[in-house]
């Protein structure tokens, strides 16, 4: 048996991975999203929520983990942020640990992860495969979001590996400055090369 090719999705904000990711799926590859697994462990009645309120009193009410509220108490707070991440981080290597179980049959999955290169991800992955876009595309998608300033656009920027270390990190990038089509017809060619390459790998 040969387990999964596994595939590690990441890009700096605004360079549209969640669209690339979205284009895995529909083509039949196994997506996992970490950041939305965050979002449902951190919803009404998820498994973080009561660890979050206990070391961020007020973060939280009946709809789970107040995004803006905790976003609060941990931007520009390296400490805050590091025991926010100890609650989120083991319970999310949990998820992905049981996303990989369910999926061991199949030939590729991806794990869809903003901060592969930050967190070390890279290391458990087989292929990285990094979303990228001209800087003054992305800066444009980036500040037409509600309530981001350029402020905390540079504040982003600054915790995330810069977007030409990771093109050379990359085992492939996905170019979403040209258009949907484009990068679709791009994402269609690497999955059919990835699958190839799954297939002709020596069996466990």
């Amino acid at each position: 048996m040969t387990a999964p090719l596994i595939i590690g999705l990441t890009g700096s904000i605004g360079m549209g991975k969640s669209t690339v990711a979205a284009m895995f799926e529909a083509a039949g590859v196994p997506v996992f999203d970490a950041d939305a697994e965050v979002r449902a462990m951190q919803g009404p009645a998820g498994a973080l929520v009561a660890a979050i309120e206990a070391e961020f009193p007020g973060s939280t009410d009946e709809n789970g983990v107040l995004r803006d509220r905790l976003g609060q108490e941990v931007f520009g707070d390296t400490s805050a942020l590091a025991r926010l991440e100890a609650i989120v981080h083991p319970a999310v290597a949990r998820k992905r640990e049981a996303f990989l179980a369910e999926h061991l049959d199949t030939p590729l999955v991806v794990f869809d992860i903003p901060l592969l290169f930050e967190k070390g991800g890279h290391a458990s992955v087989d292929r990285i495969v990094v979303v990228s876009a001209p800087a003054e595309t992305q800066r444009q998608r980036v500040l037409a979001r509600p309530d981001m300033t350029p402020e905390k656009f540079a504040h982003i920027l600054s915790l995330q590996t810069p977007d030409a270390e990771k093109r050379k990190l990359a085992d492939h990038v996905i170019d979403t400055g040209q258009s949907l089509g484009g990068t679709e017809e791009d994402v269609i060619a690497l999955i059919a090369q990835l699958r190839a390459d799954a297939a002709n790998r020596d069996p466990l």
